[in-house]
C-alpha cells in the first residue's frame, strides 16, 4: 500500500520560497512516477511537475518552469518541490501523486494511482 504525506505547505509572501516535501511509503521501483498538481479555490486540479525514478525524467508545467524545480530523493522516498518567486496565483492546495508504472502522461491526473491529501500554500502580503 502507498502512502503520500505531503508538508511545507504556509503562508508566505510574494517573491518568497517554499519547499514542499511528499514522503512516500511502500514504493516500489514499478511505482516509477511522482507528481504535484495544485487546486485553486474553485478551480481545476492543475499540473505542477513530475519526476520519474531518474532525475533525467522532469516535467513541468510550462508556466511554472524555472520558478518550480523537482527533485527526489531515492533513499528517503521523498519528492520535493522548491517554489520560488511565489506569486498570490500560486496560491492552491497543492498535492503529490504517485504512479504504477513509468510515467507516460504525466500531467494528466488519471495517471496517477494514489494520491496524498494536500498541503495548503498561500501566497500573500
Amino acid at each position: 500500500q502507498v502512502q503520500l504525506v505531503e508538508s511545507g505547505g504556509g503562508l508566505v509572501q510574494p517573491g518568497g520560497s517554499l519547499r514542499l516535501s511528499c514522503a512516500a511509503s511502500g514504493l516500489t521501483p514499478e511505482n516509477d512516477g511522482i507528481g504535484w498538481f495544485r487546486q485553486a479555490p474553485g478551480k481545476d486540479k492543475e499540473f505542477v511537475a513530475a519526476i520519474g525514478w531518474f532525475d533525467e525524467d522532469q516535467h513541468y508545467n510550462d508556466a511554472m518552469k524555472g520558478r518550480f524545480t523537482i527533485s527526489r530523493d531515492n533513499t528517503e522516498n521523498t519528492v520535493y518541490l522548491q517554489m520560488d518567486s511565489l506569486k498570490s496565483e500560486d496560491t492552491a492546495v497543492y498535492s503529490c501523486a504517485a504512479t504504477l508504472g513509468p510515467l507516460v502522461r504525466p500531467t494528466t491526473t488519471g495517471e496517477y494511482d494514489y494520491w496524498g491529501q494536500g498541503t495548503q500554500v498561500t501566497v500573500s502580503s
